[in-house]
Order: structure tokens, then C-alpha cells, then sequence
């Protein structure tokens, strides 16, 4: 059985750049990959309210960033890949509670998330070798991170749907910061170092790579990210993800009640 939020036994554990992804909420999604000639194409238009709140809180949150980092981005990536790597814990402790609680399966949710979260913790050991955070931004992250996490734990008990949402907006905006993250380096502004082993041996990149593969590596994670959290936000919604950059509009309903997207 397949189907929005149904997950096949043998498809699972799946990198995030496989398009079996998919199958988690029934949609294809073979351009998420490192061989997505444009990882910016997929952008999610915001429907209703529960939409709208994600997308201006995640354009407030871009311009906070963009005010403080400028292009520091290697620091930028240390900062924010702290905070990233909170959705995914929050939201597969809470579902894991669910499951628990209901004595029902999960469907393939929890696994998902926690290596959602355990993906953007390496990304965060990644560019702590490429940039060294000083004593200032070791204390930001712990400031960030814990204001994050209590926040994000609201909003996912209160409306996990819109915890999704935001989630994949973030994800949109990791996409972009990453390939300017990228331009930048084939400028020649921001040093193509030699990548630290740590991602040479996550993403079994070859020993010779340098700092511009492991931005690639790190944007593909990023656009499956992006494409399974509003997946997931579409599939409590009870419609279809709808990746709408080809046509601009939004994709049609799926024709199924929606789910309670309080409940997390």
C-alpha cells in the first residue's frame, strides 16, 4: 500500500536526494537531487492563513540573517544548521509520543524526521571545520538554539502542519542562501578550500573535493528537505504537494478530508 503518508517497508532508509522520497506522501520528486540543473525551481505558494504565517515569519527570519551575516556564509551555516537540525528531533519525539499513545504505526514519519535531524547536525560538524565559530557565536548558537527549540515545540503541538510549512520555507531559503553560497566561490570571493574529511566520508565525496562539492552536497540535502517538509505539511492539509515554479499556480486538490493538524 502507497499513498500520502504511507512509507513501503522496503523503501526505507532513503538518502535525501532519492526520488523514492516520494513515496512518502505520494509525489514524485526526482528533481531534488545533486543533478537538479535548477534547485531553485520548486517554490510553494502560500494557500491560506496557516501558509501565510510561515512564509512572513520565514522572509522576517531571511532578513535578520541576511542583516546579520551579510556574506560570512561559512559562519552563516554554523549558526543557522544548529537551529535546522531542531524540526526534525521536535517533530519525530512528538510523533513518536503520538504513536505511543495511540498504539498505531507512524507510517515511516518518525525515521524521516530524526534523520532529517541527524542530517543537518552534520552539516553543522561540516562547516564547523570550514569556518571555527568564535566564543561570540558559540554563545549565539546556544541562545538561538534553545529560543528555537521551546518556540518550534509550540507551534508543532499547536499546529504541526504549519510547523511543516515553515519548515519547508526555510528550507526554500537554505536553497538560495546555499547557491549564493556557491556564486560566490566561483567568483573567486569566498575561498574554495579543500573540504574537511568529516564530509568526505558523509557524502563519499572524492578525497580531492574541495569546499565548492560539499555546498552542492549540502543545497541537494536542502531542496529534500524542503520537498519533504511541505509534503508533510500537504499530506496533514489532506491535499497534494504542489511545487508550482513550471506554471506559477497552484496544483489541484487531492480530494481526501483533511487531517486534524493540531495533533501532532
Amino acid at each position: 500500500m502507497t499513498g500520502p503518508g504511507v512509507v513501503p517497508a522496503d523503501v526505507l532508509p532513503l538518502t535525501y536526494n532519492d526520488p523514492r522520497r516520494g513515496l512518502l506522501y505520494g509525489v514524485a520528486m526526482s528533481d531534488a537531487g545533486v543533478s537538479n540543473p535548477d534547485p531553485l525551481s520548486r517554490h510553494y505558494l502560500p494557500r491560506d492563513i496557516s501558509d501565510r504565517v510561515a512564509f512572513r515569519l520565514t522572509k522576517f527570519l531571511r532578513l535578520l540573517a541576511d542583516t546579520f551575516f551579510a556574506k560570512r556564509y561559512g559562519h552563516r551555516a554554523v549558526i543557522l544548521e544548529t537551529v535546522a537540525g531542531v524540526p526534525g528531533m521536535v517533530g519525530g519525539m512528538l510523533r513518536h509520543m503520538r504513536s505511543l499513545r495511540r498504539m498505531e504505526p507512524d507510517h515511516g514519519w518518525i525515521h524521516t524526521l530524526l534523520e532529517e535531524a541527524e542530517n543537518e547536525r552534520m552539516h553543522l560538524m561540516t562547516f564547523v571545520k570550514i569556518a571555527q565559530p568564535n566564543w561570540f557565536e558559540r554563545l549565539l548558537i546556544l541562545v538561538a538554539q534553545g529560543v528555537f527549540f521551546f518556540s518550534f515545540l509550540l507551534l508543532y503541538i499547536v499546529s504541526s502542519r504549519t510547523a511543516h510549512r515553515l519548515v519547508g520555507y526555510f528550507e526554500e531559503e537554505a536553497v538560495y542562501s546555499y547557491t549564493e553560497y556557491l556564486h560566490e566561490i566561483d567568483r573567486g570571493s569566498q575561498p574554495n578550500v579543500p573540504a574537511p574529511q568529516i564530509a568526505i566520508d558523509y557524502w563519499n565525496l572524492p578525497a580531492d573535493a574541495r569546499l565548492r562539492d560539499v555546498v552542492i552536497a549540502v543545497r541537494a540535502d536542502e531542496a529534500g528537505h524542503r520537498d519533504v517538509n511541505h509534503g508533510f505539511a500537504d499530506v496533514l492539509a489532506g491535499r497534494q504537494q504542489t511545487a508550482t515554479a513550471l506554471n506559477g499556480e497552484p496544483g489541484s486538490e487531492h480530494g481526501q478530508p483533511a487531517s486534524d493538524s493540531r495533533a501532532p
